[in-house]
């Protein structure tokens, strides 16, 4: 089993103990594989949730240029909305599994 596969289970665990959620594997994989070498440092594998600037980051690269949407409101409230359901007292919410619960929220499993 690859490092790559390894992550991709644990991200799966995450999304099932944490958010309850029963990962499309897919496009978690994906997704996964869109994130590049990120997955792999520690300190850009997660996103802090509490962080302004990291969210405007994951917002701007991620939402606006990797999904295509347009600035709003909406992204705001969505980028909220998961880091809810993630759990906010969560202290790992590994990049990925933000991405993954970002596309599934706003309907764009098109762009993988």
């Amino acid at each position: 089993m690859s490092k790559r596969d390894e992550l991709i289970a644990k991200y799966a665990a995450d999304l099932k103990e944490k958010c309850g959620v029963t990962a499309d594997m897919d496009l978690l994989t994906k997704v996964t594989i869109g994130c590049g070498p990120s997955i792999y440092n520690a300190d850009a594998a997660t996103v802090s949730g509490s962080d302004e600037s990291e969210l405007a980051t994951v917002k701007n690269n991620f939402l606006i240029k990797k999904l295509g949407l347009k600035d709003s409101a909406d992204l705001d409230k969505g980028l909220a909305a998961v880091i809810e359901q993630y759990g906010k007292s969560n202290r790992n919410k590994y990049r990925a599994v933000v991405y993954y619960l970002l596309t599934k929220h706003f309907k764009k499993e098109s762009v993988y």
